[in-house]
């Protein structure tokens, strides 16, 4: 499992707050070790939803909604179109009591393109690009 990346606040609509986090990872196991270790900070353990999608090594594609039905299908989605594989991206939803309707997918595309455009910063600056 590699470091986790956190980013922070990306975006607030009508109460609800998104953040997005990530790290590279080799199987589900570094998954679900991610995922804990995002969850030790409570403000992350309390969140309405963590979505999250990744491409492993092998291109076996997994996802989780934590409710939030459709968003994980959104993250894989772009990180196919990326060819990133090994990476989870895990976007964070705080509700603020207002539905959003089909925004939330807008929201969690804008968070992944957030990470992707962080990611792809550091990459070129360590020079280890990382694709399928």
């Amino acid at each position: 499992m590699g470091k986790l990346i956190k980013l922070g606040n990306i975006l607030t609509d009508r109460g609800s707050k998104y953040a997005v986090s990530g790290a590279a990872v080799v199987d589900r196991s570094d998954v679900d070790a991610v995922l804990k270790s995002l969850k030790r900070d409570k403000a992350y353990a309390k969140a309405t939803h963590n979505t999250w999608g990744v491409l492993l090594p092998d291109g076996v594609p997994l996802k989780g909604d934590d409710g939030e039905s459709g968003a994980g299908m959104v993250i894989l989605r772009m990180l196919e179109r990326e060819a990133l594989h090994g990476h989870v991206i895990i976007v964070t939803r705080w509700y603020g009591g207002k539905h959003l309707g089909g925004d939330r997918f807008r929201h969690v595309q804008t968070c992944v393109s957030a990470y992707l455009d962080a990611h792809a910063a550091n990459a070129d600056r360590d020079g280890t690009k990382q694709t399928g």
